[in-house]
């Protein structure tokens, strides 16, 4: 008779040890589907995060409360990647810790209720010093409380499991998704180091989401009282500096101004707070003036919605009248207040501030409201540029736009980048000079024009390229290049003089001085003067001439096809990067300027010079070539060479050609970088640092 196949059947049969094993079989299957169901069916995960109001709460339960759920679907659980409802770091040890422990697991962590209570100490008080924060306290103030938090989180678990819970909690989305990285890309990112790192990039994008959370709140406060947090407009009376000229000399401290009536708008910087007295400082174009509100001034509601509302960042526009204070501080002495924008997301902190320099480019809105000198310098940079138009249009120079886009590319050696025009089926380039355009307007009988642009190479990023920068190229007809040298120096003294209030400029370690005549040196002497057994003329050997160079330390020198190359490559590399002060540097080989008139005396010679200040070029000119036979051999010659694979090398230009066979008069040419004429009067070390949105690579971290 055989048995059926069940529990008590099975223990009866005859061969004992394979029933067991049987049985151990089933029982483990029995548990493994126990514990697959406890995972699927475990309760919706919460945050547990406390916010820092009432309001904020309650923001955030409207949010989770307006989630989409479905009865016939499993409890809705909330991403860790999802952006809007963001613990903070310590939190995420809390949810892990406790969706463990609703899982089902047996092996949950000891003592897990006083884990959670530590954990919650530390959020309530790093809640309490981000108040502090937001409310200007000072560091030495501070320093209690910041121990009492370290003391707090002395009691977690050792560092190493915190970092790992946050650093898998963070990234779990993106790590499913990613390939297989390399054994070495895996050390790297695994050492200590770059752990650190990123548990400090996550628990700083955490804290900003909690604050910009409360934020939020307060945001929806403002328009369920009927107010609205984003003003169409504000009548000002006074900027911060205004005032500050205007009551120089008046008041004494403690004194006030009853019968001013002013009206200020600008940025919060800082909130003091001492109970019914409150005191901003509120940033505008111009600068700061402190604010004063308190109860004799302000009802009980509008000082209470003061408090509630407001945060560091915030645009506010205050009527009142002027004090000084007992501290000697100008205040506006507010007897209205308005929220004219309510700011989402708080500015950096004003103990470390925005001391990263890519942070700095890529957020430079940012850079721009909390660095005082970031924006003097693009304050400057719109004067100088200003300036410069002024002075030229004074000498009846004429402003005249050119194309960007071109279909071939010239007026310089440079690679260019590359477009299609679609409907016109037509590949296209973006320019990389504006000269050979105006020196056609020269043709067509304008005797003086300039246009000051954007120009585009597709070229390396340094402190001193960027791919795209402004310059200002002009022309001017019965004028050679000793002309453009007296133009030049005129320019640079005038714009330094109203821009910086002098001809004396520091820039790094040194002491630059603008005073004129500036120095001139051909570039044979200035080579001589590094080099100083060899005669780089017509008559050298390029052999020869590439061994000295390459004796005096020169680069690839063997692949320069001419002595004119190769002197031009000794300058470069031996001469250049001593040019600290002003130095014009004239009369350079034909072989590196195919756009400039033969020297009138000097065989091998163009008429040409450069300007170069602390080890850089900062100006170009020419006395301009017009024999169109010349210009069209030298055009070949560039064609040779690009023909050749040098992507800098430009094509013959038959339009232009055609215009210099029309006739066009003597004229003298000058191009100034603006970028680094900036650089150099406000005394800035990175081309991107005069350039208000740089070109940056993606930043990979948002993503």
């Amino acid at each position: 008779m055989t048995s059926s196949w069940n529990i008590g059947s099975l223990t009866r049969q005859s061969s004992r040890p394979v029933n067991v094993i049987v049985l151990v079989w089933f029982l483990v299957g029995m548990l493994r589907v126990s514990w697959i169901h406890a995972y699927l069916t475990r309760p919706t995960t919460t945050l547990t995060a406390l916010r820092p109001t009432a309001a904020a709460a309650a923001f955030h339960t409207k949010v989770l409360s307006s989630q989409p759920t479905s009865e016939s679907a499993a409890p809705s659980r909330i991403k860790l990647w999802e952006p809007l409802p963001r613990a903070s770091s310590s939190s995420l040890l809390v949810l892990r810790q406790s969706s463990t422990s609703s899982g089902g697991s047996s092996s949950a962590a000891p003592s897990s209720v006083s884990l959670d209570e530590l954990n919650e100490k530390i959020k309530v008080k790093g809640d309490e010093i981000r108040a502090l924060k937001a409310d200007g306290i000072s560091k030495e103030d501070l320093a209690p409380y910041v121990a009492e938090l370290l003391a707090l989180k002395a009691q977690l678990p050792k560092e190493e499991d915190r970092e790992a819970d946050v650093v898998n909690t963070s990234l779990s989305s993106s790590s499913n998704q990613s390939p297989k990285p390399s054994k070495e890309k895996s050390k790297a990112k695994n050492s200590p180091a770059s752990k650190k790192k990123v548990v400090e990039e996550v628990v700083e994008q955490e804290d900003e989401s909690e604050l910009r959370l409360n934020r939020l709140a307060k945001l929806a406060a403002i328009r369920e009282a009927g107010v609205e947090p984003f003003a169409y407009t504000y009548s000002t009376t006074h900027s911060a500096q205004q005032l500050a000229h205007e009551y120089a000399n008046r008041l004494e401290n403690g004194q006030e101004d009853e019968a001013a009536h002013v009206s200020v708008a600008g940025r919060i910087m800082t909130r003091r707070f001492f109970g019914k007295l409150i005191f901003f400082t509120m940033q505008d174009e111009t600068g700061t003036i402190q604010l004063q509100f308190d109860k004799s001034r302000l009802s009980e509601e509008s000082l209470g919605r003061l408090k509630d509302w407001t945060d560091a960042g915030d645009i506010v526009g205050v009527r009142g009248s002027i004090r000084r204070t007992d501290k000697g501080e100008l205040t506006v002495y507010a007897k209205e207040w308005v929220m004219l924008t309510k700011s989402v997301l708080p500015l950096p902190d004003k103990f470390h501030g925005l001391n990263d320099v890519t942070k700095r480019y890529r957020a430079r809105q940012v850079d721009l409201i909390v660095n005082p000198v970031v924006r003097d310098t693009f304050r400057k940079r719109a004067l100088i540029q200003s300036k410069l138009r002024r002075l030229l249009d004074e000498r009846g120079f004429l402003e005249i736009e050119t194309p960007v886009l071109q279909s071939q590319s010239g007026g310089a050696e440079a690679k260019p980048f590359e477009t299609y025009h679609k409907s016109m089926d037509m590949d296209l380039t973006l320019r990389i000079a504006t000269e050979l355009h105006l020196k056609r307007l020269i043709v067509g009988g304008f005797e003086r024009v300039y246009e000051l642009g954007r120009i585009f190479r597709n070229e390396g990023v340094s402190t001193r390229h960027n791919p795209e920068f402004t310059s200002i190229e002009l022309y001017q007809a019965y004028a050679d290049y000793n002309d453009m040298i007296d133009l030049t120096e005129y320019l640079v003294c005038s714009i330094a003089e109203e821009v910086c209030g002098g001809l004396t400029l520091p820039y790094g370690e040194h002491t630059i001085s603008l005073e004129r005549p500036w120095r001139r040196v051909t570039m044979h002497d200035i080579v001589k003067e590094e080099i100083p057994g060899f005669e780089f003329n017509l008559d050298a050997s390029l052999e020869e001439a590439r061994a000295v160079a390459a004796q005096a330390g020169v680069p690839n020198t063997e692949d320069l096809a001419s002595v004119g190359d190769v002197l031009n490559a000794c300058f470069e590399e031996l001469c250049e990067p001593k040019l600290i002060q002003p130095t014009f540097v004239i009369d350079y080989p034909v072989e590196v300027s195919p756009l400039a008139k033969p020297h009138r005396s000097k065989p091998g010679l163009v008429e040409r010079f450069e300007l170069f200040a602390v080890g850089r070029e900062h100006a170009n000119s020419f006395s301009e070539l017009t024999d169109p036979v010349d210009q069209r051999l030298r055009f070949e010659a560039q064609a040779r060479k690009k023909a050749a694979g040098d992507e800098e090398a430009c094509d013959v230009d038959e339009d232009f050609l055609q215009a210099l066979e029309q006739g066009m008069p003597p004229t003298g040419g000058l191009g100034i970088g603006i970028d680094r004429l900036v650089m150099l009067l406000t005394n800035s070390p990175s081309i991107r640092d005069v350039i208000a949105f740089p070109l940056l690579k993606p930043d990979l971290t948002k993503s």
